[in-house]
């Protein structure tokens, strides 16, 4: 029996009497090292010795430099993922994070991280091939999944994350990992990043400086079981840690959390990436350090491996000066340094970016991006993220009615990709495309709406012609007259660059299907450039169109008026627009000029409400798109505008505009389908009590208005559930800053929400027969297998999600109830099956008051069904009880 073990048992009747006792301290195991992980460590280790101490420094941050004597190419470890590869070429998108966690399905988690992962390894090919290797996005590592917990309605990233629940995420979580890593986490096809650790979500505004205190109750109970699965199960290769302090300690230099729990009690043998800019607000911002030197040590000594620093997007030099300067004040040593840099150079052997270890993984071609499996894959995710709230019989929609679509979203495409997404996708899918696709025989009708917050869908190459009347555009690509300096003193490079003269001729010429940064698949353009679109803007329909750019850097022009000057844009400020008047077939000359941005429109009406009256007039049923946006509840942002700060939502409501919409269509007598879109919880009180359906679409990828139309037509039966809460208000809520989970999250939560985390319908019906609880090992306290009969009662096939939730003996600490499984199952017409899930130890505890995790003696209730017991779902409740409590290890 491991030590650690028989301590924790010693102590378990002394633990779960009167009061907890504190836990135990234990010696982890060994952890083994595999003969493939060591022969990348000693690799990595003969490589370092032969590195010159100026070399070592440089290669700590994001962007490391190529040291050519040793034949060591540049890389840049900064590769996101999220749901798709984000790249200069259109990759595979897939639905927001929040999605697939409806989707309670982690074998779809699984398969989707490693399509996703191939896509990253095809991107790391086309940069070798064309030596533009030292950008984002080119890395055979990825800073993804987000686990942090969605604690938080009004968190502009929980879009990012699968939800409030810490079971969840951590299945969800695994998943990711081992689909991204593949089978041999030692030899991996993409290293996993699981972020941000720890204890960090939200507001955004505050996030470099937040100092959050939190229970060791909370810790353990909700914050960090996600990271533990990700690093014990999942076996990560990376982690990220957070901006915000924890009790005072900033999380990239914080002893509790990467000493104690992630090396020490977890075993953790990968290499710790911070935040970007998380080590430079040890000292600027958290006032931690005194200095940078003494900001870099807090961090390498406490275990982080590899800096983000923001300040390599614009090539500042001398970013590796600060550890120059730690070591010759001796605030770190040779030996923290080489111990880190073995860590990295270790993980890219194993992920085959460097050569010379057996069996690393082989290099992906390019052709294998935007493949159709994968886009069939896109859509299959978005189909089973879908979640059906509410439906009186109106859905599924008969073929031949005809269907008016309203609000912002009918025809939007931007909405689809959701946070952390590439401006180049596969082929995108509006609602109303989707749904005449699903229903050729309908007459469908799209009702412009007013100008929007949600504006901006980028101009699509059926709407551009090139000068010679090609689909597309044409771009020009200028290589500076004089080769520029690799990096920049800080405070320089933009005034660099101004005084840069470009090249008289084009350096490469092309046609490109839209306006977009696709130069990374160049080789032959420099890392600094100009570039200028040219062609013509073609109109299907003739109307009022707000035009204009996303983005930053650039200069767009609509027959020969400035329509958007981005120039001093930031990256995420809401797109700027241009309103006018366009004609049908009529060719628009444009032009943008600059460095970045994308070519953004919206046909709108100048009066809404008497479009959609007229409209409706005829229609059978009204379908109403409403919803937010990936710009408006988003990452640190400047934008403020009613309802949204900074990033982060100030309300639960739907913008005002779309709530007078959904009134307006309301009062025309038609049935009311409601479509959501949005990466966080709205109140959708108005529309539970007015609508006749409504369906929660996430933000669902590129195929999500084909999902959409498949659902709402009926070709495909839908399954989502809810992983958040749908709470009615904010004043439900405790302040937005505060971190303790009381009355947070349907495990603390004691009002009323409007639907309930696990919520979801299915035009099947199901039914599940009484449950048979039998103890494993001799006694419940050391699991039980729970089992019981599913049956689809309905006339029609469809996918049940089967959760199982725990209610605990009345110990101070516990939730007042808990998901402990699910399985998704798909069924036929009168089928039957059996299942079972096997409850261990750890799924059976929850955590005393001083951070303790037990399986405590007494009465539990174990519940199997469509959702929560007690919401009116099918399901079936037994009870069991535990003889003695058992102490479990953190």
């Amino acid at each position: 029996m491991p030590k650690w073990k028989s301590v924790l048992l010693l102590s378990a009747a002394a633990a779960l009497s009167g009061a907890v006792a504190p836990p135990q301290q234990f010696a982890p195991e060994p952890s083994a090292i595999s003969p493939a992980r060591g022969e990348a460590d000693r690799l990595a280790a003969d490589l370092v010795a032969k590195m010159t101490l100026d070399e070592k420094v440089e290669q700590l941050l994001n962007v490391a430099p190529a040291i050519p004597r040793l034949k060591i190419p540049r890389y840049n470890w900064w590769t996101e993922s999220l749901h798709g590869a984000l790249g200069p070429v259109d990759t595979t998108n897939y639905p927001e994070p929040i999605g697939l966690a409806a989707t309670f399905d982690p074998a779809l988690v699984h398969d989707v991280a490693g399509a996703i992962g191939t896509e990253v390894r095809a991107l790391h090919t086309m940069a070798r091939q064309t030596g533009r290797y030292g950008r984002i996005g080119t890395g055979l590592d990825t800073w993804s999944p987000n686990i942090n917990i969605f604690r938080d309605p009004r968190w502009g990233r929980g879009q990012e994350t699968y939800g409030e629940d810490p079971f969840l995420t951590a299945h969800m979580g695994v998943a990711f990992v081992q689909g991204m890593q593949g089978p041999d986490p030692d030899r991996p096809y993409v290293i996993a990043t699981p972020k941000h650790y720890a204890v960090h979500s939200g507001p955004e505004s505050t996030r470099h400086e937040a100092n959050v205190y939190v229970s060791m109750h909370d810790l353990e109970d909700t914050y960090l079981p996600a990271f533990r699965a990700a690093v014990t199960e999942g076996r990560a290769g990376s982690i990220m840690c957070a901006y915000n302090r924890i009790d005072g300690q900033p999380a990239c230099a914080n002893d509790l959390l990467l000493k104690e729990h992630l090396r020490g009690a977890w075993g953790f043998q990968g290499y710790v990436v911070s935040d970007c800019d998380a080590v430079k607000d040890i000292a600027d911002n958290h006032k931690y350090a005194p200095d940078a030197a003494a900001a870099v040590a807090a961090a390498m000594r406490a275990g982080v491996d590899n800096e983000c620093n923001g300040a390599t997007l614009s090539d500042t030099a001398g970013l590796a000066d600060r550890y120059r300067e730690a070591l010759a004040r001796n605030l770190i040593t040779v030996g923290d340094v080489d111990r880190a840099l073995v860590r990295l150079f270790s993980a890219r052997f194993r992920n085959g970016d460097l050569p010379g270890l057996t069996g690393a993984p082989p290099a992906v071609p390019v052709g294998a991006i935007g493949s159709r499996e994968h886009q069939a894959l896109a859509l299959t995710a978005a189909e089973k993220s879908l979640v059906l709230l509410k439906n009186d019989g109106v859905l599924p929609l008969k073929p031949t009615l005809r269907v008016a679509v309203v609000g912002p979203f009918g025809d939007a495409t931007r909405v689809l990709r959701g946070n952390y997404s590439s401006g180049l996708t596969g082929p995108r899918v509006s609602v109303i495309d989707g749904l005449r696709r699903a229903m050729p025989g309908a007459q469908i009708t799209l009702v412009p709406f007013g100008a929007s917050l949600t504006d901006g869908d980028r101009v699509p190459t059926s709407a551009l012609r090139t000068p010679d009347g090609r689909p597309g555009i044409q771009a020009r690509y200028y290589n500076p007259v004089r080769t520029p300096p690799t990096s920049f003193a800080p405070g320089t490079r933009e005034a660099a660059i101004a005084a840069i003269s470009y090249q008289p001729k084009p350096v490469v010429t092309r046609m490109e299907p839209d306006i977009g940064e696709r130069q990374l698949e160049l080789a032959k353009i420099a890392e600094i450039h100009r570039v200028v679109f040219t062609g013509f803007l073609v109109p299907a329909d003739s109307g009022t169109y707000r035009v204009g750019l996303s983005g930053g850097g650039s200069v767009a022009r609509v027959n020969g008026q400035i329509v958007a000057d981005r120039r001093k844009a930031r990256w995420n400020d809401l797109p700027t627009f241009t309103t006018m008047e366009l004609q049908a077939g009529r060719r628009y000359p444009i032009t943008v000029e600059g460095t970045g941005g994308d070519l953004v429109w919206k046909r709108i009406s100048a009066d809404p409400a008497a479009a959609l009256k007229q409209a409706t007039a005829n229609a059978d049923v009204v379908v109403a798109t409403v919803g937010l946006t990936s710009d408006l509840e988003a990452e640190e942002t400047g934008v403020k505008v009613p309802g949204f700060e900074g990033g982060d939502k100030t309300t639960l409501d739907l913008p005002e505009d779309q709530r007078t919409m959904l009134a307006q269509a309301k009062a025309t007598g038609k049935p009311l389908v409601v479509v959501a879109m949005n990466g966080s919880p709205i109140n959708l009180a108005w529309a539970k009590d007015n609508a006749n359906a409504i369906l929660e679409a996430w933000y669902p990828g590129q195929a999500g208005g084909a999902a959409i139309g498949n659902v709402l037509s009926g070709l495909t039966n839908p399954a989502g559930r809810l992983p958040l809460t749908f709470y009615r208000s904010t004043a439900d809520l405790p302040p937005f800053g505060n971190y303790e989970m009381k009355g947070r999250t349907y495990r603390y939560f004691e009002g009323t929400p409007v639907f309930p985390f696990g919520h979801g319908l299915s035009y099947a019906r199901f039914d599940y027969a009484p449950l048979t609880v039998q103890p494993v090992n001799g006694g419940a306290e050391s699991g039980v297998r729970v089992t019981t009969e599913l049956r689809n009662v309905g006339d029609r096939p469809g996918e049940e999600v089967a959760q199982l939730y725990l209610d605990f003996p009345e110990t101070p600490g516990a939730p007042r109830i808990a998901l402990r499984g699910l399985q998704r199952v798909r069924l036929a017409a009168g089928e039957r099956r059996t299942l079972t899930f096997a409850l261990s130890p750890r799924d059976l505890s929850s955590v005393a008051l001083d951070g303790t995790r037990i399986v405590a003696p007494g009465a539990y209730r174990v519940s199997v069904g469509s959702g929560q017991p007690g919401t009116g779902v099918p399901g079936r409740s037994e009870r069991f009880t535990t003889r003695t409590g058992v102490v479990l290890p953190r």
